[in-house]
């Protein structure tokens, strides 16, 4: 081979390596890319479920006060027809 074309197919050789290199690149921008929303989406999804964890915590103690007002509101309703139902007793006799 003439030295001409030894330079010529090195060149090739060498357009070939810096296409692929190139190419490596991109998909490692790519990918980083990638990683980068998937580590902003796993940062939303903990804050959403921070959120969430505490709502929860809200409407459990408020589902408490209801269940106590609940209670409270049902012992007093049967005090009440007790005490109604002795005064129609004393009524009848």
């Amino acid at each position: 081979m003439t030295d001409q074309a030894l330079i010529d197919a090195a060149t090739r050789r060498l357009n070939l390596a810096l296409d692929a290199l190139d190419a490596a690149l991109d998909r490692r921008l790519e990918s980083d890319r990638s990683g980068q929303v998937l580590s902003n989406q796993y940062e939303t999804l903990g804050a959403d479920r921070s959120r969430l964890a505490s709502e929860l915590d809200a409407q459990l103690a408020r589902a408490r006060r209801l269940e106590a007002a609940n209670r409270e509101i049902a012992g007093r309703l049967d005090a009440a027809m007790h005490e109604i139902r002795s005064v129609i007793n004393t009524q009848q006799q």
